[in-house]
């Protein structure tokens, strides 16, 4: 495990590279779900998405009123019609969620991230509306 960074206190578990890089190189999942266990600051894996699951189980995944990251594999159509695949970050902190995990998730989210090489789209939302399959499909095309 990774030692926990002085600025935000946490650690990114070596369980959550490791899955990741199985994301990127083998597509062995379509997405990962990643939290904070609050007791330890260690980044963890939470949920692992199968290869045939689509955005909206990632979507499912996240809950109502807690942080979350989370890295997404989208494929999709260019307006020049061709197949491209690109990996998204979200970072996931609903209006409804605790303000002091609010805060832990904003302070670690560049820290965690860096991490995960390879993630060519970012995105921050703090309700359903802003993550729509169609805003990440612009950003991923842009």
């Amino acid at each position: 495990m990774e030692q926990a960074n002085a600025s935000s206190g946490i650690a990114v578990g070596d369980e959550c590279k490791m899955k990741f890089l199985e994301l990127k190189a083998k597509r062995n999942y379509r997405f990962i779900v990643f939290k904070i266990e609050e007791t330890s600051y260690q980044v963890e894996v939470e949920k692992l998405g199968q290869p045939n699951e689509k955005y909206d189980d990632l979507v499912a995944s996240l809950p109502p009123n807690e942080c979350r990251y989370a890295v997404f594999d989208l494929d999709f159509t260019t307006n020049e019609n061709c197949q491209k695949s690109k990996i998204v970050f979200i970072a996931w902190a609903p209006d409804s969620s605790r303000v002091r995990s609010k805060m832990v998730y904003a302070s670690s989210k560049d820290r965690f991230r860096k991490e995960l090489d390879g993630v060519q789209v970012e995105l921050q939302a703090t309700d359903l509306s802003e993550m729509s399959y169609d805003i990440v499909k612009e950003r991923a095309i842009s």
